[in-house]
């Protein structure tokens, strides 16, 4: 299994970071390379607790589908999002935000593994996670901005 585990300090309240990280229509302006976009579950505004979101993008070429579920919620401190289904053999995802002095310290913690045995591990370890990496940076880049000029 893979991990990659992030940290985006942002000069905002937790409340207002917390509910960016969660804003579907925020997600979907942030992976607007992959043409990402909500087609079942919750479409738009803020994913709760126990709620499923279906995401349709172009990944490395092909048209893909992901099915999320938020499966744990303490507002506005952490959420945890799991794959129901999509490509990913297994792909867990939770966001923590931490108050400071400052404003809020965001940190992702993204565990995925591909199918496929050690070719799939192979694929992960010389591509995937970088190209995950930057996916989850340019969505944390459109929370922090938006965020800091919300102020």
């Amino acid at each position: 299994m893979s991990k990659i585990y992030l940290e985006t300090f942002i000069k905002a309240d937790i409340q207002k970071v917390f509910d960016l990280a969660r804003d579907i229509d925020l997600h979907q302006k942030s992976t607007f390379k992959t043409g990402e976009k909500a087609i079942a579950g919750k479409t738009s505004g803020l994913i709760e607790n126990g709620e499923t979101v279906t995401w349709l993008a172009k990944h490395l070429g092909f048209y893909q589908t992901h099915t999320s579920k938020i499966i744990n919620m303490e507002k506005p401190y952490q959420f945890t999002d799991v794959m129901m289904k999509g490509t990913f053999k297994s792909f867990k995802h939770q966001h923590i935000f931490k108050e400071t002095n400052e404003g809020t310290l965001m940190m992702d913690i993204l565990e995925f593994e591909s199918p496929f045995g050690i070719i799939g591990k192979l694929f992960n370890h010389f591509f995937l996670e970088n190209y995950l990496t930057s996916f989850l940076l340019e969505r944390n880049k459109l929370i922090k901005s938006t965020a800091e000029n919300r102020q």
